[in-house]
């Protein structure tokens, strides 16, 4: 009886903390990195084509533009992304655009709102693109796991990265 109840014990604390996590972590923050032997024009101008996103980041398996504003900033996109077997569709929107310095991408993806900053700069014909991302969630259950799987988001968005360069670099 005595082990029940350390067993009992034990999980119940595991199941608070997780739940705690929730309360405490209410956005999950990391970063990532690259650098591209390219000058940063070329490599701005091929990272903001919406239609090549699809070289990058195999996952995606369509993009529909849904609204187009004069400028860049402010369109609207949905993604049919490829998950584990199962297609999810995703809103995503042009929060800033700045030529050759930055594009903040807001991601609504279900239970995932996302926010991708992508900082461009140069340095003797060396192009560096560092990401600047922000996780949350709009269900409470998604927000307590967020905080568990940061290094998985982080590993993710830098393979993302690292096939941008790739690909980039082939062409």
């Amino acid at each position: 009886m005595k082990t029940i109840k350390v067993i009992l014990i034990t999980i119940s604390a595991l199941v608070g903390a997780f739940l705690v996590t929730g309360l405490i972590v209410k956005e999950t923050r990391y970063t990532a990195e690259v650098t591209l032997n390219k000058p940063i024009a070329e490599v701005f101008s091929n990272f903001a084509k919406i239609d090549s996103v699809k070289n990058w980041i195999p996952e995606i398996q369509s993009v529909e533009t849904v609204h187009k504003n004069p400028g860049i900033t402010g369109n609207v996109y949905s993604l049919v992304v490829l998950n584990q077997g199962e297609e999810i569709t995703m809103t995503e929107k042009i929060m800033a655009y700045i030529l050759n310095e930055k594009i903040t991408l807001f991601y609504d993806a279900e239970n995932m709102l996302k926010k991708d900053d992508y900082l461009f700069s140069e340095k003797n014909g060396v192009t560096t693109i560092r990401l600047n991302a922000s996780c949350q969630s709009d269900s409470y259950l998604m927000a307590c796991i967020f905080p568990y799987f940061k290094s998985t988001f982080r590993e993710q968005d830098q393979s993302y990265l690292n096939n941008f360069k790739t690909f980039l670099e082939e062409k």
